[in-house]
């Protein structure tokens, strides 16, 4: 059985798509499970939209979500890099060879007799169809032309994809399609069918918006005499409105959770469930998943993205990290966001009260920024909380607290305890007024964690600062 040889082939003319990681990762998952090869190729043909910027976002996002290719740019070997500017002769060969086979020919129709025949079509509300016009005429390689691919007139063609099972397309519903433009471009379907041959490519797993694609290349690599590769067509992803996924429904750029504190094992987590299923299991490893994943368990149906499951699953890898790594990982957003920390104890003690509470590295540092940074009081939480009617109390913690040589958490639960008692309240009375005076708001871990993280001087310093508001 020759080796399993899977492709993720993106335009860079922008950011890595959501649902174009997701591609990218099934074909990535069923390459290490069968111990075959995963080929980068950057179909960049669009010359006129196509970036460098967007070429390195892909790369970049790709290595972030751990998705390694084994041949293709920066890699080295008998076939790579693959950028299909670079391999323009090739196609110009492919086309060739169609042409001598009479499976192609050069079309000479201007852009202005294209269009009028477009416009006909649509006047007479039909869908236009290129008539064959240049079919018969001789090959003159000195006038300007195109090359077009010989449609068969009759009949169908019929494949059986691994997603979505047997699918047929009449011949009578296409058209000679364009397969070389005049200035040696490929179109898509011709372009990467070519590049499919030449790199040994067995199984073309793709966005099901290609499906109809499917029976044009199908007759392309028979016109080649070539071997075809299996065909997977992934569902679509889509918003919670049922709609195509766009910038509407949140964040569609890979980069941008990277940037939001995700994890990159949670955001692959989370792409392949949608689509792919192993029993009721929700949280997998990469390991995992490269020992599970199949193609037979791809759903046909589109996936609906919903960031809030998403927040969850980021959430359970968080709080599977150990205090030192994620103490290590937050520390980039606490330094972003303008707060002095260091890996270093406090900054432990800081993520690991955090674990329950935030679920990105970014709510991380915007949640206990007051560990860093003066707290910015809340004014509903300060009229409420600190008061006339609370200022003993505050004023019995700052003098206790003053007084505690070493301060630990069991000493600041016996001064709690003791302000609480002395004034017949709950502890709650008590702890309150003191958060919001320490953390600005009404809701932080336990009070004696913030005071012990604050460290004394600090913690005394905003106690102050509370009872001089009060007056």
């Amino acid at each position: 059985m020759s080796t399993p040889r899977l492709r993720f082939a993106p335009s860079p003319t922008g950011y890595l798509h959501i649902g174009g990681a997701r591609t990218a990762l099934f074909n990535w998952l069923w390459a290490r499970r069968t111990g075959g090869r995963f080929i980068l190729r950057i179909e960049d043909t669009d010359r006129e939209r196509s970036t460098q910027a967007a070429v390195d976002a892909i790369f970049d996002a790709m290595r972030w979500l751990g998705l390694d290719w084994d041949e293709g740019p920066d890699v080295g070997g008998p076939h790579g890099p693959y950028f299909q500017t670079q391999r323009l002769e090739i196609y110009r060969s492919y086309a060739d060879k169609l042409r001598q086979a009479g499976k192609a020919y050069a079309c000479y129709c201007s852009r202005e007799e294209l269009d009028a025949g477009r416009k006909q079509a649509e006047a007479q509300k039909r869908q236009y169809r290129y008539p064959g016009t240049c079919r018969e005429k001789p090959y003159d390689p000195s006038r300007p032309h195109v090359l077009r691919f010989r449609m068969p007139e009759t009949g169908a063609t019929t494949f059986d994809d691994l997603v979505k099972g047997p699918i047929t397309t009449p011949h009578d519903t296409l058209q000679d399609e364009v397969i070389l433009r005049g200035d040696g471009m490929p179109l898509y379907n011709f372009g990467a069918l070519v590049d499919d041959v030449q790199m040994g490519v067995t199984l073309v797993a793709r966005g099901d918006d290609h499906v109809n694609n499917t029976a044009r290349q199908i007759l392309m690599y028979q016109g080649l005499g070539e071997t075809l590769p299996v065909f997977a067509h992934l569902p679509m992803i889509l918003g919670a409105d049922k709609t195509r996924l766009s910038k509407r429904h949140g964040a569609t750029s890979v980069t941008a959770y990277r940037d939001m504190g995700y994890l990159p094992g949670a955001v692959v987590n989370y792409l392949v469930r949608l689509g792919w299923s192993h029993g009721d299991q929700e949280i997998f490893t990469l390991a995992e998943l490269t020992r599970l994943f199949d193609f037979a368990d791809v759903g046909d149906t589109a996936g609906v993205f919903n960031p809030d499951k998403m927040l969850w699953v980021n959430h359970e890898w968080l709080r599977a990290l150990s205090d030192e790594e994620l103490a290590r990982q937050a520390l980039p957003f606490f330094r972003a966001a303008g707060l002095p920390a260091e890996d270093d104890a406090k900054l432990r003690h800081v993520v690991r009260m955090a674990r329950e509470r935030a679920k990105t590295f970014a709510e991380i540092a915007q949640q206990f920024r007051y560990c860093y940074a003066p707290a910015e009081l809340d004014p509903k939480a300060a009229a409420k909380f600190l008061t006339p009617e609370t200022r003993p109390l505050l004023q019995a913690v700052r003098d206790g607290l003053a007084a505690l040589p070493a301060p630990d958490a069991q000493s600041l639960e016996k001064l709690f305890q003791e302000v609480a008692t002395a004034r017949a309240l709950g502890l709650g009375k008590v702890a309150q007024p003191v958060r919001v005076a320490l953390t600005g708001g009404t809701a932080s871990p336990g009070i004696y964690d913030v005071v012990l993280i604050l460290g004394r001087a600090e913690s005394l310093a905003r106690l102050d600062g509370a009872l001089a508001r009060i007056g």
